[in-house]
């Protein structure tokens, strides 16, 4: 009875402040702030940190099978923040941070431990899970960020994740950005957050046809004037977007293809509202996709509603600048036949057919007769960029290889290796960025210098070409 009064008097007397508690360092933070407010007192706070270097003993004994009580101070460290990381899942679970702090002063801060790193394990299975399903469902798509995460990130982290000794670690570097993604949760908590969000994201794309998906990403890339194919974008936002824009345009929401008269709509109506109305008509609109892709989930919606947000911030900057275009996909005019035709991809030699080609090249002393033989054995982009980054060509040689290429094929290495100095500015092979331009293989240094000393004309024939080539014809990959 008195132990009752006496927590009763304990959560009366404490005034936690929320907002002082960090996330990552829950526990920490929750004693600090309990200390300061007179839930706990100085003896107490020193009980529970003496009780935690007991686990922290206990387990660097693990650490190091048992051959030494001590480690570096980097592994020690590592290992104090795992069980603190355990600790942190089962003490945030409390509504009430008084609560946490009752529960620290009463109960084994071992058992406390092992209750938390039951959580972390029970997260781990739920990842595993979760990563099936994702695997199972995975779009198709030749977005490199997305289908490095599923098929490499991820299974290393699910490899190597150290729930004893290095729990915080996340053990993988994740590229693919999501539409929605809190980057201050650590370890298994951060990757089961992660993929909530991205089978989310994953399912809601899955609700549309490949073609339109496809079409989109290429569109997006001629938007941006680059190879959406290795950029850093979120496919789910592009898709949501569209959609909406979709409604909004008199169309349905399975529909991606925005025409220029929807376009011309959208920018019409835009321009009309003014940012109550933007929002109020976008909500609406994401009502109506849930509605046309018969969206049940609860969490879908949440997810849609959420990105609604970012959308709304999104049409009000674009429609203030003029700029709607950069925010509406719209369809772009497919032409008859592909510009890059002179590279074959299906021409790509067997590697015992390159390896013995090189080594007659390599030979070879004579510059004319080295470039006789290339043309006479390489046909497609795969084969000359591998030959190039051999190391198997004089300076000489680069030069003389390059006069034998045509208009075109120039045009595809200029898309190449000037990739990023035009994804924003219009094509300039006489700009002071092309003569500056840095590169760290050899071949690129000697095509950077062949161009800059061409003249003026030759580069102007160059540049008529290199608008008209789209990223996704270069199969360099």
């Amino acid at each position: 009875m008195d132990s009752e009064k006496s927590v009763q008097s304990l959560a009366a007397s404490g005034n936690i402040r929320k907002s002082y508690l960090s996330h990552n360092q829950y526990t920490l933070s929750l004693l600090n702030e309990a200390l300061r407010s007179g839930m706990l007192n100085s003896n107490e706070v020193y009980g529970i940190q003496g009780q935690l270097l007991v686990i922290l003993k206990k387990l660097i004994g693990q650490y190091t099978r048992g051959k030494s009580s001590s480690v570096s101070t980097d592994t020690a460290e590592g290992i104090f923040a795992s069980i603190l990381y355990a600790i942190d899942a089962y003490t945030s679970q409390f509504d009430d941070p008084k609560e946490a702090v009752i529960y620290l002063k009463t109960a084994r801060i071992n058992s406390i431990y092992e209750k938390g790193l039951g959580l972390v394990h029970d997260c781990f299975r739920e990842t595993e899970q979760l990563y099936k399903k994702i695997h199972m469902n995975q779009l198709d798509v030749a977005v490199e960020a997305y289908n490095l995460t599923i098929s490499e990130s991820i299974p290393v982290f699910l490899r190597k994740y150290d729930s004893i000794f290095d729990a915080p670690n996340t053990m993988a570097s994740i590229d693919y950005p999501l539409a929605i993604d809190d980057m201050g949760v650590q370890g298994v908590f951060y990757i089961k957050q992660y993929l909530t969000n991205l089978r989310i994201e994953t399912e809601f794309c899955r609700l549309f046809s490949k073609v339109d998906l496809q079409m989109l990403l290429t569109n997006y890339g001629k938007v941006c004037r680059f190879d959406y194919r290795i950029e850093l974008f979120n496919i789910f936002r592009l898709v949501f977007n569209n959609a909406v824009f979709s409604i909004l345009s008199g169309g349905n929401a399975n529909r991606l293809r925005i025409s220029e008269n929807q376009y011309n709509q959208l920018e019409h109506l835009f321009t009309q509202l003014n940012d109550s109305q933007t929002h109020s008509i976008i909500y609406k609109a994401i009502d109506q996709v849930g509605c046309d892709l018969n969206i049940g989930e609860s969490k879908m919606k949440v997810y849609m509603e959420q990105c609604g947000i970012d959308l709304i911030q999104m049409i009000i900057n674009a429609s203030n600048h003029d700029n709607l275009q950069t925010a509406v996909i719209m369809e772009k005019e497919i032409k008859s036949k592909s510009i890059v035709t002179a590279f074959n991809a299906s021409d790509r030699m067997s590697d015992e057919h390159f390896r013995l080609v090189t080594e007659k090249i390599m030979g070879c002393k004579d510059t004319t007769d080295k470039v006789e033989m290339i043309l006479e054995n390489f046909h497609s982009l795969y084969d000359y960029i591998d030959l190039m980054n051999s190391n198997c060509l004089l300076t000489d040689d680069y030069a003389a290889l390059f006069r034998t290429f045509g208009d075109i094929e120039l045009a595809i290495l200029v898309k190449m290796v000037f990739y990023e100095e035009f994804r924003d500015d219009a094509v300039d092979l006489s700009s002071t960025a092309i003569k500056e331009k840095q590169a760290e293989l050899e071949w690129k240094v000697q095509f950077i210098a062949f161009i800059t000393n061409m003249d003026t004309e030759e580069k102007r024939a160059i540049e008529k070409y290199v608008n008209d080539i789209d990223y996704e014809e270069i199969n360099f990959y």
